[in-house]
């Protein structure tokens, strides 16, 4: 892989190159890629989609916020953009002719990073981490499962396996009526946006961190090999025909996200009091103990400001290591020998491990993650069996009127049933995936006559 030809700003559509120094500084096209992604419905809708915890929960006069996919997005593309400028100062340092001969800066890495980063979790489902698994679960052992015969071996585990980062990939890029391209993102950032660039068969054909899930669903097949080709990604060598390995910035929007997942989510658990504080500031303690203001903590003499800043040195200490191991690495990565996650390779591994250890004995196993899931389940399986079950028998010719009074409930554009049974599925269950946790309640309700 060569970076010049990574950093591509071509977009889907273009019928000549854009270059990098004749781009607009004012305007830059890596720039517009994150303004298009932050003013899309689909990004919007994630201020309503729970990320761990379910809600806002009042603890006296108080209530304690806790982040939503939304929130969780923006902050994933703050750390991002560091990680980005930080590497790619570096990157620029080393290869010097990407700026004296193409016209990249530094910048362009951030910029690539952070819009990539803000879209990583744009297709995943409402009611947190089981809203993947409850789709994949109505096809695989649900009442979607009679499908299975209509289908193809890649189209039935797209379904079994519904996967949000695939499904990000589809509305980042899907055209509609009058909407050819979808956001017409540079080739760049989708590159880097793509974590798992394969297909869902073969399923982990490797232990390559690449080959770990799947990026794209059959139906955007073809652009996405246009992209990995464009952009130069080299082919895996576990699948070469359709599976791809990372590029390289995809690294570091990866770690942009454990970074605050592992440490946000963990801060989370503390603000609800799932886990004892004076317990939990030791965890960051042993994290950032290198570079602790021993004086300056210990003159905060409230706990709140306390998490705060270890929060914030959390996140300071674990961008700096992931930046040094990518650019230590940075021809492994370039050349796809490069084959686990960038907090996997650093020097606070086990501190990591340890708190995510905790985060999920506490956290992600309490009561009210739990009752949010099954909950979820319940709704995503009931509206997946009403609107697809509708949908194929007017496919078939023999809807009924309830069928066609159901049709009319969705959005247009989801409303085709002159497709094969495939795009009725999968367009099904990415309209679900779409749904606000609220959304997916109040349609859940509204149908089965709760709310009239």
């Amino acid at each position: 892989m060569n970076w010049e030809q990574l950093l591509s700003l071509r977009r889907q559509g273009d019928t000549s190159k854009r270059l990098r120094k004749e781009q607009n500084e004012t305007r830059l096209g890596f720039e517009v890629d994150y303004d298009r992604i932050i003013f899309s419905s689909a990004f919007r809708s994630l201020q309503d989609k729970t990320q761990v915890f379910p809600m806002p929960i009042s603890v006296g006069s108080q209530k304690n916020f806790v982040h939503t996919r939304l929130t969780h997005s923006l902050e994933v593309s703050v750390v991002g953009r560091s990680l980005g400028r930080s590497a790619g100062q570096q990157i620029i340092a080393k290869y010097p002719f990407l700026s004296e001969v193409h016209g990249y800066h530094f910048n362009d890495f951030g910029a690539i990073v952070a819009a990539a980063a803000l879209a990583h979790d744009i297709g995943n489902p409402p009611f947190g981490h089981s809203g993947e698994k409850a789709i994949g679960n109505y096809f695989k052992q649900g009442s979607g499962f009679k499908y299975k015969e209509q289908l193809t071996a890649e189209e039935f585990q797209d379904l079994i396996d519904f996967e949000g980062n695939a499904n990000g990939f589809k509305l980042l890029t899907e055209s509609r009526a009058g909407v050819p391209g979808g956001l017409r993102l540079s080739y760049a950032t989708l590159g880097a946006f793509m974590k798992y660039p394969k297909g869902s068969l073969p399923k982990k054909p490797s232990k390559n961190i690449a080959d770990k899930k799947f990026g794209f669903f059959q139906s955007e097949k073809e652009f996405f090999l246009e992209v990995a080709n464009e952009i130069g990604l080299l082919p895996n060598p576990s699948h070469p025909k359709t599976g791809f390995l990372r590029h390289p910035l995809t690294y570091l929007v990866e770690a942009a996200d454990d970074i605050c997942y592992t440490i946000i989510d963990f801060e989370d658990g503390i603000n609800l009091g799932l886990i004892p504080e004076e317990y939990a500031l030791e965890y960051l303690i042993n994290l950032v103990k290198e570079n602790i203001n021993t004086k300056k903590y210990n003159a905060m003499t409230n706990s709140s400001d306390r998490l705060s800043y270890l929060r914030a040195l959390a996140i300071s200490t674990l961008i700096k290591d992931a930046v040094e191991v990518f650019v230590k690495n940075e021809e492994k990565i370039m050349n796809g020998t490069f084959d686990a996650a960038l907090l996997d390779k650093g020097k606070y591994q086990a501190q990591v491990e340890d708190i995510i250890k905790l985060s999920v004995e506490k956290i992600y196993q309490s009561q009210d993650v739990v009752d949010k899931e099954l909950a979820g389940y319940r709704i995503i399986s009931d509206l997946l069996d009403m609107f697809t079950s509708s949908l194929v028998n007017a496919k078939n010719g023999n809807d009924t009127n309830y069928d066609r009074l159901l049709i009319k409930s969705l959005p247009e554009n989801y409303r085709n049933f002159d497709t094969s049974v495939y795009q009725i599925l999968l367009d099904t269950s990415c309209f679900v995936a779409s749904l606000s946790d609220s959304a997916a309640v109040h349609i859940h309700d509204k149908l089965t006559g709760r709310m009239i």
